[in-house]
């Protein structure tokens, strides 16, 4: 077979072809930030927040290998390989993220996060087989960090939007409900899911198979049904390479632990930084309905429960400033990783940096000021830089090329069977270990951390990329 000649990109012909992440990553960020408090809006206990969160597991277990094995061998003289996935999935992920914040009840906002999930996959689980499709090898770190960037950037916006929504078009909410700021940020993520990935399919040409694979794609479309998919799924799996299964116990940890901190991090913000306990919202929320509904609510209980109302809505404007600064600190920090990976190697790299991030987690539960909050989020930052990219180019060197796509979903698999297991366990730990401490929950993720930084120095790489 013809070797195919991958060409070295440029600067810029690297980041237009990960523009379209920023897209998708502002819609991640929105899920990181505001689902959950709009949940809480809603009605929502935050016992039930992991449950409600199942979306996400399960789409990214079933859609990205799907996806992955179907873009594998898929090919349009038009749209490309890859390409026609990243359209697909931000058309969906665009209507969703509009009608979102109209949910009236809260099955309403969890069908409608299934369909936001699925469409994140869609349009995600390619863009990590577009790097090894699109750049020689010792480009790929360079390639995947600048996802890395994209992903600071993306979920920077989604953030900073909230607070700053928040923070000049917010105010309590006299009828209860979602918020009329939460609506803006929505209807901008809206924008940047199709508007950027139209750019990166505009601005990117895919490279044409070499007539032998051709050959073998036509061959094997000819034998393929509708089962195939799966088959190739499970036939990747057990043919993984070695260092994937090191990965996996890595993930397990780290992902884990990356759900309880999304999903708490409010909660924690209300009592550490507002001293507001659930208890005290949810008391608020049946004063403001009751006076909603006509009946006697004395004055200085209204008083009260508009002051927690006021309150928890600060709180989530702090959440987005926060999570927009640590991905600020993403966008900045994930190129300026690249010369320590080439010197110190991106295995030591990711230890360290997965080891900083669990410190951070430690630290937050005992900052009561919401400025010096923001101090730690500069290490989880640093992290979050490092796990969107370098785990990555540790392992593609050791993946087949006709088989990028499904592994590439195969790794998300390894990300979202930690979070389903976080989903439907993580409620009761809560409740019954945790005594339903956000705190407790946010140092639980710490040290979650803490042991994935130690299975990273298990791992053994063959060879990593540079750039």
């Amino acid at each position: 077979m013809n070797k195919k000649i991958i060409p070295k990109l440029n600067f810029w012909q690297i980041w237009n072809m990960n523009v379209g992440f920023f897209g998708i990553q502002y819609s991640f960020g929105l899920q990181q930030t505001a689902v959950n408090p709009l949940y809480s809006f809603l009605g929502a206990h935050a016992d039930q927040l992991p449950i409600l969160n199942l979306a996400g597991p399960v789409t990214g277990l079933l859609i990205q290998p799907l996806i992955g094995a179907i873009s594998d061998k898929t090919w349009s003289v038009k749209w490309g390989r890859r390409k026609p996935f990243f359209l697909l999935g931000a058309i969906f992920c665009s209507l969703a993220l509009f009608v979102f914040p109209f949910s009236s009840s809260i099955w309403m906002a969890v069908g409608l996060l299934w369909i936001l999930d699925a469409a994140n996959n869609t349009a995600m689980e390619p863009y990590r087989a577009f790097i090894g499709d699109k750049l020689p090898e010792e480009q790929q770190t360079y390639g995947f960090q600048m996802q890395s960037l994209f992903v600071g950037g993306g979920i920077t916006l989604a953030n900073l939007s909230l607070f700053v929504f928040q923070k000049y078009f917010g105010g309590s909410s006299e009828s209860g409900g979602i918020p009329a700021w939460v609506y803006y940020s929505f209807f901008l993520g809206s924008f940047c899911s199709i508007a950027s990935v139209v750019w990166s399919v505009y601005k990117t040409p895919e490279i044409p198979p070499t007539e032998e694979e051709l050959v073998k794609l036509k061959a094997e479309k000819e034998n393929d049904t509708v089962f195939t998919p799966f088959v190739d799924i499970f036939t990747a799996i057990v043919k993984m390479p070695k260092i994937l299964w090191q990965l996996a116990l890595v993930y397990l940890f780290q992902w884990y632990a990356l759900f309880c901190y999304w999903q708490f991090i409010t909660p924690m913000i209300k009592q550490t930084l507002y001293k507001v306990s659930e208890t005290d919202e949810q008391r608020a929320n049946h004063f403001i309905e009751l006076s909603k509904d006509g009946l006697s609510v004395s004055q200085s209980d209204l008083f009260w429960a508009k002051n927690i109302q006021n309150l928890v809505e600060t709180a989530v404007g702090q959440t987005g400033l926060m999570n927009g600064f640590y991905n600020f600190i993403t966008m900045i920090s994930a190129l300026l990783l690249i010369p320590f990976a080439l010197k110190y190697s991106s295995k030591y790299v990711y230890v360290f940096c997965l080891f900083a991030t669990g410190i951070s987690l430690l630290i937050l539960p005992n900052i009561h000021n919401e400025y010096l909050i923001l101090l730690p989020m500069v290490l989880f930052g640093i992290g979050w830089a490092a796990m969107m990219g370098l785990p990555y180019s540790m392992v593609s060197s050791s993946i087949p090329a006709e088989k990028r796509g499904v592994y590439m979903g195969v790794i998300n698999m390894m990300i979202v069977i930690p979070m389903l297991i976080q989903t439907l366990t993580f409620g009761t730990v809560y409740q019954y270990v945790l005594g339903s401490n956000p705190s407790y929950a946010i140092s639980v993720a710490g040290v979650l951390f803490l042991l994935a930084s130690y299975f990273v120095t298990r791992i053994k790489v063959n060879k990593y990329n540079v750039v």
